[in-house]
């Protein structure tokens, strides 16, 4: 079973990015990902008094509460620097270096919670890690026209799928101009290791308490670091330029990450972290199909190869 829930987790997760992107159109990211952390809140915890987890609430041991409170530091650690990634460098090379997290999650799996590493796994790493480095590859070579030429085109591909015709409040993380060093390398790899504890700690956590609750718990440690980041740079002012069709947007992204959320933990709860984990990464399949359909992205050969490798390596992971 739960394999079907860590499945769950991609689909809901592929869903995520999706409305995300549509959402954010006119919304700063640091505003928008805080936004939706509140929708997830309330979806978590209505998931809790739905299968009355709350009344062992006051059982739960302070072990757990501890590797909950880090679970949740760890995620939104792992966001900081995501969103930092992205505001200095260009989206295509660092988000499959945060996929990358797959990678670090099964080797930390392996030295801190004891879970064995087969032959099979580690040929599986070397799949994911080929097809990371074949996707980050092909975005460089890929990239050939200038940056306002791939503002032009990710800005009319957002207008068609949202029927509107204002595109300059597209975020200046998905086109900024190149990076001017390599910091935009540290923060993404930060965000994947920081990914990584967040498995790990999660899968600590939730041993000994009712999954929703656990992701319930988890989630207001979250909502305190991205509101508390909003305020820090002073963005909260922007929240009343936000536009019906994007609330809209962000609040289904919100429920797409709930329920994200409560299937990968729910899995995590049952199985095992080096297999769950690759498989909620899966959702990049996802997303990719549904840019495919929604957004009309394509992809080169080398790309597709790499996302090819990706998967042979994650479902690799369950014979």
């Amino acid at each position: 079973m739960w394999v079907l829930f860590a499945f769950g987790s991609a689909v809901f997760a592929g869903l995520t990015a999706i409305l995300s992107k549509i959402g954010i159109k006119n919304t700063d990211s640091n505003v928008a990902t805080a936004i939706r952390t509140v929708v997830v809140l309330f979806f978590s915890w209505l998931m809790v008094f739905i299968v009355g987890s709350q009344r062992t609430l006051a059982a739960v041991n302070g072990r757990t509460f501890l590797f909950l409170i880090l679970s949740g530091l760890a995620t939104g650690a792992s966001w900081l620097c995501y969103f930092k990634a992205l505001q200095i460098g260009d989206v295509n090379k660092v988000t499959p270096i945060d996929k990358s997290s797959t990678v670090l999650t099964m080797i930390l799996a392996f030295i801190l919670l004891g879970e064995e590493i087969t032959l099979l796994k580690a040929v599986a790493v070397l799949l994911i890690g080929g097809g990371t480095y074949l996707m980050v590859h092909k975005k460089k070579e890929a990239k050939g026209g200038t940056t306002a030429e791939t503002t032009d085109k990710i800005a009319k591909r957002i207008t068609n799928v949202t029927t509107t015709g204002t595109t300059t409040g597209l975020n200046t993380e998905t086109t900024s101009a190149a990076p001017q060093s390599n910091l935009w390398l540290i923060y993404a790899f930060g965000s994947a290791i920081f990914a990584s504890l967040t498995a790990i700690l999660g899968k600590v956590g939730i041993e000994g308490i009712e999954s929703n609750l656990g992701t319930a718990i988890r989630t207001v440690v979250v909502l305190i670091m991205a509101w508390l980041l909003v305020f820090v740079t002073k963005k909260q002012k922007t929240i009343k330029e936000i536009d019906r069709k994007s609330w809209a947007f962000l609040i289904l992204s919100g429920f797409a990450t709930g329920g994200s959320w409560l299937c990968y933990y729910r899995a995590l709860q049952t199985g095992p972290a080096s297999v769950v984990v690759p498989i909620d990464k899966l959702s990049i399949l996802f997303t990719i199909g549904f840019s495919y359909f929604i957004l009309k992205e394509k992809l080169t050969w080398k790309a597709t190869a790499g996302l090819v490798l990706i998967v042979a390596g994650t479902l690799s992971l369950l014979l």
